[in-house]
């Protein structure tokens, strides 16, 4: 049901928001960062980076923060497993119903799926699918799944990064079976997007776009590297752009690789369907502290600080020119038709402050709803500038 203070609304000014609270019975646990250990000699041990106190602070800022207005909510509901075949092999479907029935299992490094794993699994993989028929149905032109487990380092047949169910895979497929011709997926979560654009390797119906750090392969769970040689294969060849960024790229760095990369792409591409992948775990900012060390002297110090899985510096204002961009091409080519899809973020306050401004350029307001209460970054461009160039030069050559 849509929320009353929505009700007078124009619908192309409303988000339409899918979410259910039983995402939150997913509990990935304490330990050291994300790997589940207890070592025995430290008192305090840190929640797992994808816990839910992240994403209660994106749900809450939603409902109360200055964007409530053009929310509508939206109950998710769970995938049918029937429905998970058009992404995933039955086989590795069956692992995971298997793990859950056995109590449990660590399907790769930090991805645990405990006790109520699965059942946010399928929540997240439903209340995705959900969203994007909300849209295919003309409910509405833009719509939110806000969903963990994460999905999108998930592959056909294997988990990955957190990931059990590639939710964004899934609703890209259904969207080509509803009838769409071409849907571009636009990926700026801090690390690839290796699991969507595996699924969707060998397809000239789907431009898959990943912005990333150059992180590159972490293992056999991972065993993509992201890097710009994977341009897809057969009839897909050409239609999976990498953009892996150089540490510390920031609003300025993203915003040259949107407007000289991934902008002609889309453009070249001409979807009938736009889905915005987004991680605020591409996010950083600085804090200014002042001391003040006698009544005639202080000093100043900067203290910064990145999300805790990545090390790029992406701001409020970064991501809402992102969101503004993605906006306006699904305005050109797909009608308005705009699927967002949770991914990463895991600072548990910045990451809800980077979402708020996300939506905000998605909505295309005049004036930011929220300020940016602690970002300050001065971005030196040019390095990212130098290899966004490279990178592009690449992909036009090797697609010519």
């Amino acid at each position: 049901m849509a929320s009353s203070a929505s009700q007078s609304l124009p619908s192309d000014n409303l988000i339409h928001v899918f979410w259910d609270e039983g995402m939150l019975k997913h509990d990935t646990g304490r330990g050291v960062f994300d790997t589940g250990i207890d070592p025995g000699f430290l008192d305090v041990l840190e929640k797992h980076p994808e816990n839910s106190d992240r994403v209660k602070n994106m749900l809450s800022i939603l409902k109360r923060g200055p964007i409530s207005p053009f929310i509508s909510w939206h109950h998710g509901r769970p995938a049918h497993i029937s429905e998970l075949s058009s992404f995933h092999t039955q086989e590795y479907v069956n692992e995971l119903i298997e793990a859950d029935r056995n109590g449990g299992k660590e399907l790769c490094g930090g991805t645990f799926l405990n006790p109520g794993s699965w059942d946010a699994a399928l929540l997240a993989a439903g209340s995705t699918l959900s969203a994007m028929k909300h849209i295919i149905d003309r409910h509405g032109k833009i719509a939110y799944a806000l969903v963990r487990p994460p999905g999108h380092h998930a592959q056909p047949t294997q988990a990955d990064g957190y990931c059990f169910l590639n939710n964004a895979g899934l609703a890209v497929q259904l969207a080509l079976d509803g009838g769409c011709r071409k849907v571009v997926v636009l990926d700026i979560d801090v690390h690839y997007g290796n699991g969507t654009a595996e699924g969707f390797y060998h397809s000239d119906k789907v431009l898959t776009i990943s912005l990333h750090m150059n992180h590159g392969s972490w293992g056999p769970s991972h065993p993509q590297g992201g890097t710009v040689e994977e341009l897809g294969e057969g009839e897909g060849f050409g239609y999976n752009l990498n953009i892996p960024l150089p540490n510390g790229t920031g609003d300025k760095g993203y915003g040259y690789a949107m407007q000289h990369l991934v902008v002609p792409a889309i453009e070249k591409f001409e979807p009938d369907m736009m889905v915005l992948v987004v991680g605020q775990d591409s996010s950083a900012f600085i804090e200014l502290l002042c001391i003040l060390l006698t009544q005639e002297t202080s000093c100043t110090r900067l203290t910064f600080q990145f999300d805790p899985n990545g090390r790029q510096c992406l701001t409020m204002e970064g991501y809402r020119e992102i969101g503004r961009t993605i906006r306006g091409m699904a305005n050109k080519y797909s009608n308005g038709r705009l699927l967002i899809v949770q991914e990463g973020g895991y600072h548990v306050t910045y990451s809800a402050y980077c979402l708020h401004a996300t939506l905000e350029g998605v909505l295309n307001v005049s004036e930011p709803l929220l300020s940016d209460p602690i970002a300050y970054y001065p971005e030196d461009e040019s390095f990212p500038t130098k290899v966004i160039e490279a990178i592009k030069d690449h992909f036009l050559k090797m697609i010519s």
